[in-house]
């Protein structure tokens, strides 16, 4: 299963592959040379269609959850000053992903969107300390009636050159829905209350939509 963020370079990769193949076979090349090059458009296509997959997630429910809302592998876990929304301090998760990572940004947690906004900016490598304020990002913010505010922040990366963002304010967001999607390389940043209780390590994998990164204890 794709994403539909996928469907128009997906159909451009088939038609631009299949033609490049024709044309490798046409041509007069040694057995060697045209194996590798065969060898080499399919790898590029394979790369193509996996980057674009939309596995199906299963979410359970949770209103005391907060589940990750990318895969990819935690990076940092801290308590820092968000300056943007609450200008008080949460503790900010943030999951970086691979191109190789499903690049589908789901809803943390159910709730009414109370604040997206975009933001242009610069293209540092998703790791970098000053990524989640100068990149390019986009800023969403779901409140639930249980665990209150939840912020999450897409980032672009070295690689990425889009985010797209579902997000509008106003609207329901359900848990583990699609919210945005990220193309190639980026970082999710999600900021939680600091009396929440953290349920991941740092460079942990996780998987969007299922791995609860933090809960309140009776949960």
């Amino acid at each position: 299963m794709f994403h539909k963020e996928g469907y128009q370079i997906i159909a451009i990769s088939t038609a631009l592959i299949a033609g490049l193949f024709l044309l490798v076979d046409y041509l007069d090349f040694p057995s060697w040379l045209r194996t590798l090059l065969l060898g080499v458009l399919a790898v590029v296509y394979i790369l193509v269609l996996q980057f674009f997959r939309n596995p199906k997630r299963i979410t359970k429910l949770n209103d005391f959850h907060i589940v990750a809302p990318v895969d990819g592998k935690v990076v940092v876990i801290e308590e820092v000053l968000e300056k943007e929304y609450f200008n008080d301090k949460r503790r900010q998760i943030s999951i970086f992903m691979s191109p190789l990572n499903v690049h589908v940004t789901r809803y943390p947690i159910s709730g009414v969107i109370k604040f997206s906004k975009y933001h242009p900016g610069k293209y540092l490598v998703a790791w970098h300390p000053k990524s989640s304020e100068e990149n390019e990002r986009t800023t969403i913010v779901v409140e639930n009636k249980t665990v209150g505010p939840i912020l999450f922040r897409q980032i672009a990366g070295a690689m990425a050159r889009r985010i797209v963002n579902y997000a509008k304010e106003g609207e329901n967001a359900i848990q583990g829905n699609d919210s945005g999607f990220i193309k190639f390389g980026s970082r999710v940043d999600v900021f939680i209350p600091l009396d929440m209780k953290v349920n991941i390590e740092l460079n942990q994998k996780t998987k969007g939509g299922e791995t609860i990164i933090a809960s309140y204890e009776n949960s």
